[in-house]
Formats: structure tokens, C-alpha cells, sequence
């Protein structure tokens, strides 16, 4: 008997479950708090006429100024359709390509060798622990004027006669920035994806090739079906911050010739609050920006929940 009381007592004080995967995920709730929560003290600059070097205590308040500058002064006006123009052109590209991730995902399951999955798998996630900074380094030494690569065998042909300045021109900066994001997450992307191919039910396969269904009709009836919840959420995640681009891969890329187009409002905060000084006006856009996101992601979620039956808040 006692050695029963024991067992009992001792099974009472095993943690439970949920405490060890609380207690597990508490360091990253720490991170995230210190990152994402508490910078949002500095919103209240937004509400002062704050200059740098001077304590908030000795600037004037001055309530929703910034905010109201955003329309009623026609320059900033004017920056402000600029800037929400090159957001909007940016996220909707990448919310269109978001379905790139997916089907490579599916080309990568499909691969018939091992070693040939892993290789391609490899070589296409790699890129996403390179810098942007390395990445500009690489498309300079690919399209610079002089030494470029491609400028170089462009003359070498005769096709040419002056090196074309690919990177100071604004025609194409749109395609550009997508191409060199894509080729930067594609494989990191697919990862979520080929987890989610994992975990269908291999059950179905088997039974749809009893059926004698092929290769296509596997990936048509089955895979993709299976990958839609994932794809629905990471879609609305993307929704909810269209207006966030990042500033990174903009800021390495920007020069005098196609800053008109590639400053998106991540990039033109930035520009504005360590650029320029104008720390109030541009913290005043950061917040619209918060806000504006959080609504997207709220409707987003309630068209999901209507249309799907499914919500991911």
C-alpha cells in the first residue's frame, strides 16, 4: 500500500504537459514581447513636436498634427499616394506569387531520388540565410555598368556598345524586387509546405492508385486539397501585413535614378525618421500602418470564416 501512496503522490507531482510546453515556449513569448510589444512605447512621439536631442517633457504636445499632415499638406499628400502606390504594387505581386511556394513544394515531393529532392532542396534554401547586403553584392557584380557580367558579354557579342546601367533604371524595378525576393524565400517558403504534404494521410494515395489514378490526378484530388488550410492561412497572414514590405532589400537596392518606385512605406518611415530627423510625422504613418494592418487581418479572417467555414483568429 505505501508503495502504491508513493506512485500516486509522485504521479501527482509530474508536470504536466501543458506547463512544460508553456514553460518551453516562455523564453520566445519573452522575445517576442521585447521586439514586437515594447517598441510600441515610442508611439507617443507621434503625438509631440519631438526634435532629437531633446527630452519629450520639454516638446509641445500636439495631438493628431502629424496625423492630419498626411492629407492636408498636398506634398505629403502627394508622397503618400506615391508611397501606398509602390506598397500596393509590391504586396499584391507577392501575394500572386505566394502560390509558387506550393507547387514547389509539390514539384519537390514528386522527384523521384532522394539525393536529387535533398540537393535541389538545399541549394533552393540556402539563399534565405544570405544578407541582403551579399545579395546586392551579387547583382553588381552581375549588372554593374563596367564589370558587370552580363554588360561584359553584351559587348563581347557586339550587341552593345556602352554597358547598360540596369540598376539605376526604375522600368522594371517592380519585377526586379520580386524576382530577387523569390529567388531569396522560394525554398525556405516550400518548407511549411512539404511539412503539410507530410502529413496527409498516405492512406489516400494508396487507395487512389487502387482506383488507378495517376501521378497528376494524386496531386490534383489529393495534395492540393490537402495543402489549401495551410495555404489559406499563410494567405491571410500576408493580407494582414500588405503594408509591410520590409526595408532590407529596398534599402540596399534604392539610388537616386529608381527611389520614386522602389520606396515603399516601410522604406519611406525609415527614410524619414533616420534619414531626415522627422521622427513625429513618420512614427504618426508607422501607427496607420499598424492599424490598417490589424483591420485587414480582422476582415480577412471574418471572409475566411464565411466563406470557408474556417478562421484562423
Amino acid at each position: 500500500m505505501k508503495g502504491k501512496e508513493y506512485a500516486v503522490k509522485r504521479e501527482k507531482k509530474k508536470m504536466q504537459p501543458g506547463v512544460k510546453l508553456f514553460l518551453a515556449t516562455l523564453p520566445f513569448l519573452g522575445m517576442y514581447f521585447l521586439f514586437s510589444y515594447l517598441p510600441l512605447e515610442g508611439w507617443k512621439y507621434a503625438f509631440f513636436d519631438y526634435k532629437p536631442g531633446y527630452s519629450l517633457a520639454d516638446c509641445e504636445f500636439v495631438e493628431f498634427k502629424y496625423f492630419a499632415m498626411m492629407f492636408n499638406n498636398p506634398v505629403t499628400r502627394r508622397e503618400t499616394i506615391r508611397v501606398l502606390t509602390n506598397t500596393f504594387i509590391y504586396s499584391g505581386i507577392g501575394i500572386l506569387g505566394s502560390v509558387l511556394p506550393m507547387f514547389f513544394a509539390i514539384f519537390l515531393n514528386e522527384l523521384p531520388g532522394k539525393g536529387m529532392k535533398k540537393l535541389i532542396q538545399t541549394v533552393t534554401t540556402v539563399p534565405h540565410f544570405v544578407s541582403w547586403v551579399l545579395v546586392y553584392s551579387l547583382v553588381f557584380a552581375m549588372f554593374s555598368v563596367e564589370t558587370g557580367a552580363v554588360n561584359v558579354l553584351l559587348r563581347s557579342l557586339g550587341l552593345v556598345e556602352k554597358g547598360i546601367n540596369f540598376m539605376a533604371s526604375s522600368e522594371h524595378v517592380y519585377l526586379t524586387m520580386w524576382l530577387y525576393g523569390m529567388w531569396k524565400g522560394l525554398g525556405w517558403s516550400a518548407i511549411v509546405y512539404l511539412a503539410g504534404i507530410n502529413s496527409i494521410d498516405q492512406e489516400l494515395y494508396e487507395a487512389a492508385a487502387v482506383d488507378g489514378a495517376g501521378r497528376f490526378h494524386k496531386m490534383w484530388y489529393i495534395t492540393i486539397p490537402g495543402l489549401m488550410p495551410t495555404f489559406v492561412t499563410l494567405l491571410l497572414l500576408s493580407i494582414g501585413s500588405f503594408l509591410s514590405n520590409g526595408v532590407d532589400q529596398y534599402y540596399v537596392f534604392q539610388n537616386a535614378f529608381n527611389r520614386s518606385k522602389i520606396e515603399g512605406l516601410d522604406l519611406y518611415v525609415y527614410n524619414l525618421g533616420l534619414g531626415s530627423g522627422n521622427i513625429p510625422y513618420s512614427t504618426a504613418i508607422g501607427i496607420l500602418k499598424s492599424l490598417v494592418g490589424l483591420a485587414l487581418l480582422f476582415l480577412s479572417n471574418g471572409v475566411s470564416g464565411k466563406v470557408r467555414g474556417e478562421k484562423i483568429l
